[in-house]
């Protein structure tokens, strides 16, 4: 019965005989679509994917009255960045897929009279006349506790670098106010952070542990402590660790040193879950003989190997994963339209029911945007739904 409170956009709700799209709509002449991408300079291939990402979209929706107006954003470039929101507003757009960093938010919150729809993931409430659609940290972790709760961990540590995104992580940690929730911060120097992963992990008493209890043994020789001390030499360490589940903020290289220092601590990995964020189906971590199984919330996975596969056979080119985002945004903006019969405010996008697009599940609720996530795990160069 739920199924039936959630809207198909994008791409089925284009069928012109909807319900949704009422008769008093017929009087809905064009919508112009801005995209504010860098498509010059050091990410212009971040921007051009973004643009063929839209142009498949048009593609599905099929609507000669629907069209995509580029603009070059640059990089860190204000100037230009100004000058292609100039060019919009004097083609009579207020509607504004971009930009697609959060960095960029401060310059554009000045244009009041226009929409902004960006692939950021930083701040998912909607923020003047911003709405960010990105894979949040906050509707990452709340799928993550919800899945370490139906697992019945009770002690979970969640560990985070300190670097740029300490402030932006540690405000979320409070937002979601989940009382088991443990913290640990760590130096994401490789050459420190294997001696901090062994104050969490308790490594040295471990291993005193271990030693101690050898000797009980090394001395007798009845065929059971002979037993005892053979299985004690197969051994790193000796004791449990004080937490069942782990949730590991971080990703790239400073992940898999995470993970490593972690293995490396003796941590038995059937008691202890691995959990992270901000994967997207990287096969990469498939090599990573560190760790035999991997928990993270990501996007529907079938549906994004549908969306790359489609990309690769029109462009001969895989796209940039935040690209399938920018796909769900045109979706978003033509429901809105249809919906609505014109976008004039940032409150078009309150939307009651949830919605389906490439991604997932959204939730616009109270000014922000949620998504409802699957949870899949690395096992056997894999990617597993849970």
């Amino acid at each position: 019965m739920k199924s039936k409170f959630i809207l198909i956009i994008f791409y089925i709700l284009i069928t012109f005989n909807s319900n949704l799209l009422s008769n008093e709509n017929k009087n809905i002449n064009e919508l112009k679509v801005g995209l504010l991408v860098p498509l010059s300079g050091a990410y212009s291939e971040v921007g051009r994917s973004l643009l063929y990402s839209l142009q498949l979209a048009l593609e599905e929706i099929n609507d000669k009255n629907l069209t995509i107006v580029p603009r070059d954003s640059g990089f860190n470039n204000k100037d230009k960045l100004d000058s292609a929101i100039n060019d919009f507003r004097l083609s009579g757009i207020n509607i504004i897929i971009g930009p697609t960093t959060y960095a960029e938010f401060d310059l554009v919150k000045k244009y009041k009279d226009l929409i902004f729809i960006s692939p950021s993931n930083i701040d998912p409430e909607f923020s003047d006349n911003i709405i960010s659609i990105g894979i949040s940290l906050e509707s990452q972790l709340l799928a993550l506790i919800n899945f370490l709760k139906k697992q019945k961990k009770t002690k979970t540590i969640v560990l985070y670098p300190d670097n740029e995104y300490l402030e932006l992580i540690e405000n979320e940690l409070k937002n979601i106010n989940f009382k088991n929730l443990k913290t640990f911060i760590y130096n994401p120097n490789p050459e420190i952070l294997t001696g901090e992963i062994e104050i969490l992990t308790n490594y040295t008493q471990r291993k005193k542990n271990l030693e101690l209890r050898k000797k009980i043994f090394e001395d007798k020789e009845d065929a059971q402590s002979i037993k005892e001390l053979e299985r004690l030499e197969q051994l790193y360490t000796l004791g449990d660790v004080n937490f069942d589940s782990l949730i590991i903020i971080d990703f790239g290289n400073s992940l898999k040193s995470v993970l490593t220092s972690l293995v490396y601590t003796d941590i038995n990995q059937e008691n202890v879950l691995f959990t992270t964020i901000n994967q997207w189906f990287d096969e990469s971590i498939f090599y990573e003989n560190t760790v035999k199984n991997i928990y993270y919330p990501s996007v529907n996975y079938k549906a994004f190997k549908k969306y790359n596969n489609k990309y690769f056979k029109k462009y001969e080119a895989y796209p940039n994963e935040i690209s399938i985002l920018t796909y769900d945004a045109l979706g978003l903006i033509y429901y809105a339209w249809k919906k609505n019969g014109k976008i004039n405010s940032i409150n078009n996008f309150n939307f009651k029911n949830k919605i389906n697009g490439k991604i997932g599940t959204f939730s616009f609720k109270n000014q922000k945007v949620t998504q409802e996530l699957d949870i899949y795990k690395t096992e056997n160069k894999k990617f597993i739904k849970f």
